[in-house]
């Protein structure tokens, strides 16, 4: 193991220090005083890598990361997983807006809440299939065209309204399916959305990841799945499509 203090570091010789070492076959990093650096491990490829983070990184940690686990020790701002394809990402606090955007596979834990537009434009491609698991609560605009994937909200926090998501929750949604752990009021849906219970597959179908979730951050998971579930899924796969026909 190797540790790096990140103390008065500009981000680009961060991020120049954490390859070199990864190029020299160290496989276990950690980086202390970490504060507001950006693209920690962003583009990290290497499979058995891991990066543990002690203070708040900024923008784009692990995006277009292909591989290894990056955890962050405090919370961490916007764009986590930023077009990931693969990897861990765990955050032990809270975590920003557009949390996910676009990754297209790999997986992201949040222990704490989230920000604005998270899991904004997530994906599946190929073989790749990203999931998320947001512990607390969830802004405005959660899924927000989402179009593949799995993300789930647990509700163990709430926020000052009382709320598990903000509005406009699967605006524009068109692939995926989205579970929320507690209760979602019509009006707090996008129309592109419909909203079901959860049944018993779709509780044995998350369990896996409730309980990786459980593993990080010590919780009960036969606690967590005794909870409620509700199912969001998109109506159609092409909610616009008549606004191009001719």
């Amino acid at each position: 193991m190797v540790r790096v203090n990140a103390s008065g570091l500009h981000y680009k010789e961060l991020n120049a220090m954490v390859r070199e070492l990864l190029d020299r076959g160290e496989r276990e990093i950690e980086i202390h005083d970490v504060c507001g650096q950006r693209y920690i491990g962003a583009g990290l490829s290497v499979k058995d890598a891991v990066i543990k983070v002690y203070g708040t990184p900024g923008n784009d940690l692990g995006a277009f990361m292909n591989g290894g686990q990056i955890e962050v020790f405090s919370n961490a701002q916007d764009g986590i997983g930023n077009t990931a394809n693969s990897g861990t990402i765990v955050i032990h606090g809270d975590c920003g807006d557009i949390t996910g955007h676009s990754m297209r596979g790999g997986k992201i834990y949040v222990r704490g809440s989230a920000g604005y537009r998270v899991g904004i434009h997530m994906k599946s491609y190929g073989e790749n299939f990203p999931i998320m698991v947001i512990g607390g609560f969830v802004r405005d605009f959660l899924a927000e065209y989402m179009a593949g994937g799995l993300l789930i909200v647990l509700g163990l926090e709430k926020d000052e309204g009382g709320n598990i998501v903000g509005n406009f929750v699967g605006t524009g949604m068109h692939g995926g399916t989205l579970y929320i752990r507690g209760n979602v009021e019509e009006h707090q849906l996008g129309k592109e959305v419909k909203i079901q219970k959860a049944g018993r597959s779709d509780l044995e179908r998350i369990r896996l990841y409730i309980e990786e979730f459980c593993k990080y951050f010590g919780f009960d998971p036969d606690e967590i799945t005794s909870g409620a579930f509700l199912k969001l899924e998109p109506y159609t796969h092409r909610p616009y499509g008549k606004l191009y026909a001719y």
